[in-house]
């Protein structure tokens, strides 16, 4: 017990588990009085802690007893209210506190009011982002006791560059301005609340304490305020402060370092830091602080090492010979994994591994989220529910991706990713009509490929409707689909029309669009209940927010939005396992103990940088520096360490890069010897999904049955065939082809699409008449469903390209050369098949004979190609001129002509001739037609295999690569 000559300030070591310390002593005060502990006050950091403790009274009490009254204070965050206990009826009346989301509103609209970054106005999304780090730092002003003048007068001194300055001066305007719109509603800050209550308390504590007792334990925070209350409770007749893990053997000197002086400034990121400056507040010295009274068992050598390795940079000279000497870490184990896949799975073995043990309980301690969603998903196969109980923000719920799909495709007009991707969103249309409704959506989906369309619902409309009768045909169900649902998006298709948006009108917009499209049941449970509500308060809450949201905005701010709420699981997983985060793992306790993901970056996470002060002024002012939580990580490092049995792990490379291993590792490293544990988990992480033997499967070679073979085949299949014949089989018999990507780019096939038919009406309808081709492409981009952005772009190329065509054209016809037949279909008996084929044109020379045009917009086959017998299209196309199969074209083939749209040297267009081999007497038509001949003899009546990558150097990266499984059994073997 406290006095104001002894305070009473107690420390429970780190390889102690606090809890159940802390427990086992105040029931050896309380000895056999069941009443004792009833009387008492326990006043804890946040109520996770509050639940470690409970869950410690529980399975310490034999037989039952009645627990101590429990309050909390606040976290390390400052984030969560002090409790009623210090809202006393009899002090002076305290305003409430602005809801957290409410203020966050009023200081965007402030930042959108005022100018920033050189813009005269930044948008709603952007301002609410820059609210929540300017709310940060008004918290930290107002948690150190700092006034708007503290603020202006070192501004002034500050010396600061031009950026920081106009920084500097926005908060100093808006702290000032903010305090005003306060006071119209009556109400304060939240911290501010916190600190008037626990001063009052501070104050009628020390003029009457409190019959019972009050312990305050496990409170890291060196708040003033908090640091105050403490001062006073260390002091009163029956009150005790308990900390968790301060270090008592840390030499004098080295704890002079950490705390520092008015010369010189602490070590932040000193896992220590946080705590000299606590008891500096509280006026204790760390030499009365005593060890709390208890059962003294645990890794006491391993903490001693810890502490060693934490030591500060300038009392690490002996480590060189300390590090000649390592030792192995008894208890520790660590595990370098390749990927973070890799960890994962490792950790979950291990966890498994622990609950085989009777009552062993193990826990994951990570700041890495992603890491422990893995871990949770890998751990579901074996039938363990793990929740992470640091919970997940509301983006990643189902209802919070639903909301941030519908303002992604508003935000993008409808383009149709974005559209699809809200339209296959799992909650949309979820139950017996699921399947009917992810039909039709595939019908859309596979209707809208190729370039985006037009903005807007009606962009999708004028799409589909403006199909050619044989696009229309193929599309026939999604074109019906979509006229029976649409119905559903336009109501918020309508709210965003406008060119700029009102927040409340476009979340009310979105609500009900997500009520439309899901029913009631997207606001049920856990996670819709949690969204609903933020939502509902945001809308409410609109008229005191920024008003300027452009489009592009939107999504920005729906997913700040949702990111700043968490929702944590409900309770029902393994009561043997758990996932913490570094702040739900203080306090608690667990017999093993895995910490994941020990890399920089991770832990310690990298300090974020303020937006608004300078470091220098942020010093200047005495606040915390960017390494104070550095710090804090450290300390979460070292009480984790002092489980019985720990296992930490690493990556050793991340999705993007290599990872360099935490500073914290690498400092126990250097004292420590550090081993893999009996259990290999790595080589396990890689084994439990590995095949026990894998052998190279066989290059696929399909052989169909010469009757299932078709016999009817069209120019250019030809070449796929004579090129690719697992390609050919692919397309031709299996019917598979490849899908255009949704909002593309003008693709080639598109384009080429285009530009023929072009070109056909320029030749059937205007007969080449000069003047005419360019209005023509500027008709069909025109089409009110093609999307201005591929016209704008799109044209100025194609109205180039064709401008070079009618030229051409024009100057062939004065050289007597005459276009004689263009884009119609024919067929021809060919040996056993028949071969049909549709020429780009054909003109009529000079001397009578025939010249074959092929417009290639894309790429085309090379002379070496085509004298291999490996491009046969032009060669066919003159045998079946020269057998007449193309009306009113009799004669020799002599001439074949690639006709090439794409830009070379600067300018577009140009003319590549193509012949047989100059040492072969064939002439083209000749020699494709023989190759022709051994080709529908191997593969059309024949039963050769189609055989994949018969001729990689011709078939490339093919579409069909998948499908042939290649990597099972390309390259080399072994």
């Amino acid at each position: 017990m406290g006095s104001p000559a002894s305070p009473a300030v107690w420390t429970i070591p780190v390889w102690r588990p606090f809890g159940d310390a802390l427990v086992s002593g105040l029931l050896e005060r309380a000895g056999g009085d069941r009443m004792a502990l009833a009387r008492g006050l326990l006043i804890l950091p946040n109520h996770r802690a509050t639940r470690a403790i409970r869950d410690a009274f529980v399975r310490a009490a034999e037989p039952a007893l009645l627990l101590p009254r429990m309050v909390t204070v606040g976290d390390s965050d400052l984030a969560e209210a002090a409790g009623l206990l210090f809202d006393s009826a009899e002090a002076e009346p305290v305003p409430p506190a602005i809801e957290p989301l409410h203020r966050r509103m009023l200081l965007a609209r402030l930042i959108g009011q005022t100018p920033l970054f050189g813009m005269d106005r930044v948008d709603a999304a952007t301002a609410f982002r820059l609210a929540g780090d300017l709310a940060t730092l008004l918290d930290q002003l107002t948690i150190e006791k700092k006034t708007p003048d503290d603020l202006h007068d070192l501004k002034e001194k500050g010396e600061l560059s031009d950026h920081w300055q106009r920084n500097a001066d926005l908060v100093d305007m808006i702290r000032r301005l903010y305090p005003q719109e306060l006071a119209r509603l009556g109400l304060i800050d939240l911290t501010d609340r916190r600190n008037r209550l626990l001063e009052a308390t501070a104050r009628r504590w020390e003029a009457n304490p409190p019959p019972g007792f009050v312990v305050a334990a496990g409170i890291s925070t060196a708040a003033p305020a908090i640091a105050g209350l403490l001062r006073v409770i260390a002091r009163l007749p029956r009150g005790d402060v308990v900390l968790s893990g301060l270090d008592l053997s840390l030499p004098e000197e080295q704890w002079e370092a950490v705390r520092g002086s008015e010369e010189k400034p602490g070590e932040e990121s000193h896992p220590q830091h946080h705590l000299s400056v606590l008891l500096d507040r509280m006026g204790v010295s760390v030499r009365e602080v005593k060890p709390w009274p208890g059962k003294d068992d645990g890794p006491k050598a391993r903490a001693q090492i810890v502490a060693k390795a934490m030591a500060p940079a300038a009392y690490t000279d002996d480590w060189y010979e300390r590090g000649a000497k390592q030792r192995p870490l008894d208890g520790v184990s660590v595990h370098r994994f390749a990927t973070p896949a890799d960890e994962a799975q490792g950790i979950a073995i291990a966890m498994r591994a622990a609950l085989e043990e009777p009552e062993r309980t193990v826990a994951l301690i990570t700041p890495d989220r992603a890491l422990a969603a893995r871990v949770a998903a890998h751990l579901h196969r074996w039938g363990i529910q793990a929740d992470d109980s640091a919970g997940r923000p509301l983006s990643r719920t189902l209802p919070g991706s639903l909301i941030g799909a519908l303002a992604g495709a508003g935000a993008e007009r409808f383009a149709p990713a974005a559209l699809l991707t809200l339209l296959k969103h799992p909650l949309v249309q979820a139950g017996e009509q699921r399947r009917a409704w992810l039909d039709g959506v595939r019908w859309l989906d596979a209707a809208l490929r190729g370039p985006r369309p037009a903005s807007g619902l009606s962009g999708i409309t004028a799409r589909l409707e403006g199909m050619r009768e044989r696009e229309r045909k193929a599309h026939a169900r999604a074109i019906d689909w979509w006229r029976d649902n649409k119905a559903l998006l336009e109501p918020f298709a309508k709210a965003m029309n406008s060119a700029t948006l009102e927040p409340a009108s476009v979340l009310a917009a979105i609500r009900e669009a997500a009520t439309a499209l899901c029913g009631e049941g997207v606001w049920r449970g856990q996670d819709g209940r949690a969204v609903a509500d933020l939502i509902g308060r945001f809308e409410a809450l609109c008229p005191a927010g920024p008003d300027h949201l452009p489009h592009d905005a939107l999504p920005q701010l729906i997913r700040t939005l949702l990111d700043s709420e968490t929702v944590r699981p409900a309770w029902g997983g393994h009561h043997r396992l758990f996932i913490w985060g570094l702040l739900e793992a203080r306090l608690q306790s667990a017999d093993t103990v895995i910490l994941g993901g020990l890399n920089e970056g991770s832990w310690p996470q990298l300090p974020a940088p303020d937006p608004f002060l300078a470091p220098r002024l942020r010093r200047l002012l005495l606040l915390p520096g960017l390494d104070y939580r550095i710090g804090l990580s450290a300390h979460d490092f070292t009480l984790a360490l002092g489980a019985r049995q720990v296992i930490i792990t690493r990556a050793a490379r991340d999705a993007t890069a290599p990872t360099l291993e935490s500073r914290l590792l690498l400092r126990l490293s250097a004292l420590a010897r550090l081993e893999e544990g009996a259990l290999p988990l790595g080589p396990l992480a890689r084994m439990i999904d590995a095949a026990d033997q894998v052998t190279r499967a066989p290059r696929p070679a399909p052989a169909p049955p010469a009757a299932e073979r078709p016999r009817r085949i069209a120019v250019t299949e030809a070449d796929k065939l004579v090129q690719d014949p697992y390609g050919y089989y692919a397309r031709v018999l299996l019917k598979l082809s490849p899908l255009d990507p949704l909002d593309g780019d003008i693709t080639p096939a598109w384009r080429g699409s285009m530009i023929h038919a072009v070109l056909e009406r320029w030749g059937k309808e205007d007969h080449y008449a000069p003047g005419r081709l360019i209005p023509r492409i500027e008709a069909e981009l025109a089409r009110p469903e093609v999307d201005p952005a591929i016209r704008a772009f799109g044209l100025p190329r194609l109205k180039e390209a064709l401008g070079w065509i009618e030229r051409q054209v024009q100057e062939l016809k004065r050289e007597g050369r005459a276009p004689l037949f263009a884009e119609e279909s024919a067929e021809i008996e060919l040996g056993d098949v028949r071969l049909r084929g549709t020429p780009d044109r054909i003109d009529r020379l000079p001397d009578g004979r025939l010249a074959i045009v092929d417009y290639k917009s894309g790429d085309s086959p090379r002379k070496k190609q085509v004298t291999q017998g490996f491009a046969l299209q032009l060669g066919l196309l003159g045998v079946m001129a020269e057998c007449g199969a193309f009306k009113g074209v009799s004669g020799e083939a002599t001439a074949f002509e690639y006709w090439r749209l794409n830009k070379k040297s600067g300018s577009f267009g140009r003319i590549e001739a193509m012949d047989a081999d100059k040492d072969d007497p064939r002439s083209l038509s000749e020699f494709c037609h023989e190759r022709f001949e051994q080709l529908v003899a191997d593969y059309l009546t024949g039963e050769a295999p189609f055989t994949a990558r018969l001729n990689p150097d011709y078939s490339g990266f093919t579409d069909y690569d998948q499908l042939m499984r290649l990597e099972e059994w390309y390259g080399p073997q072994g």
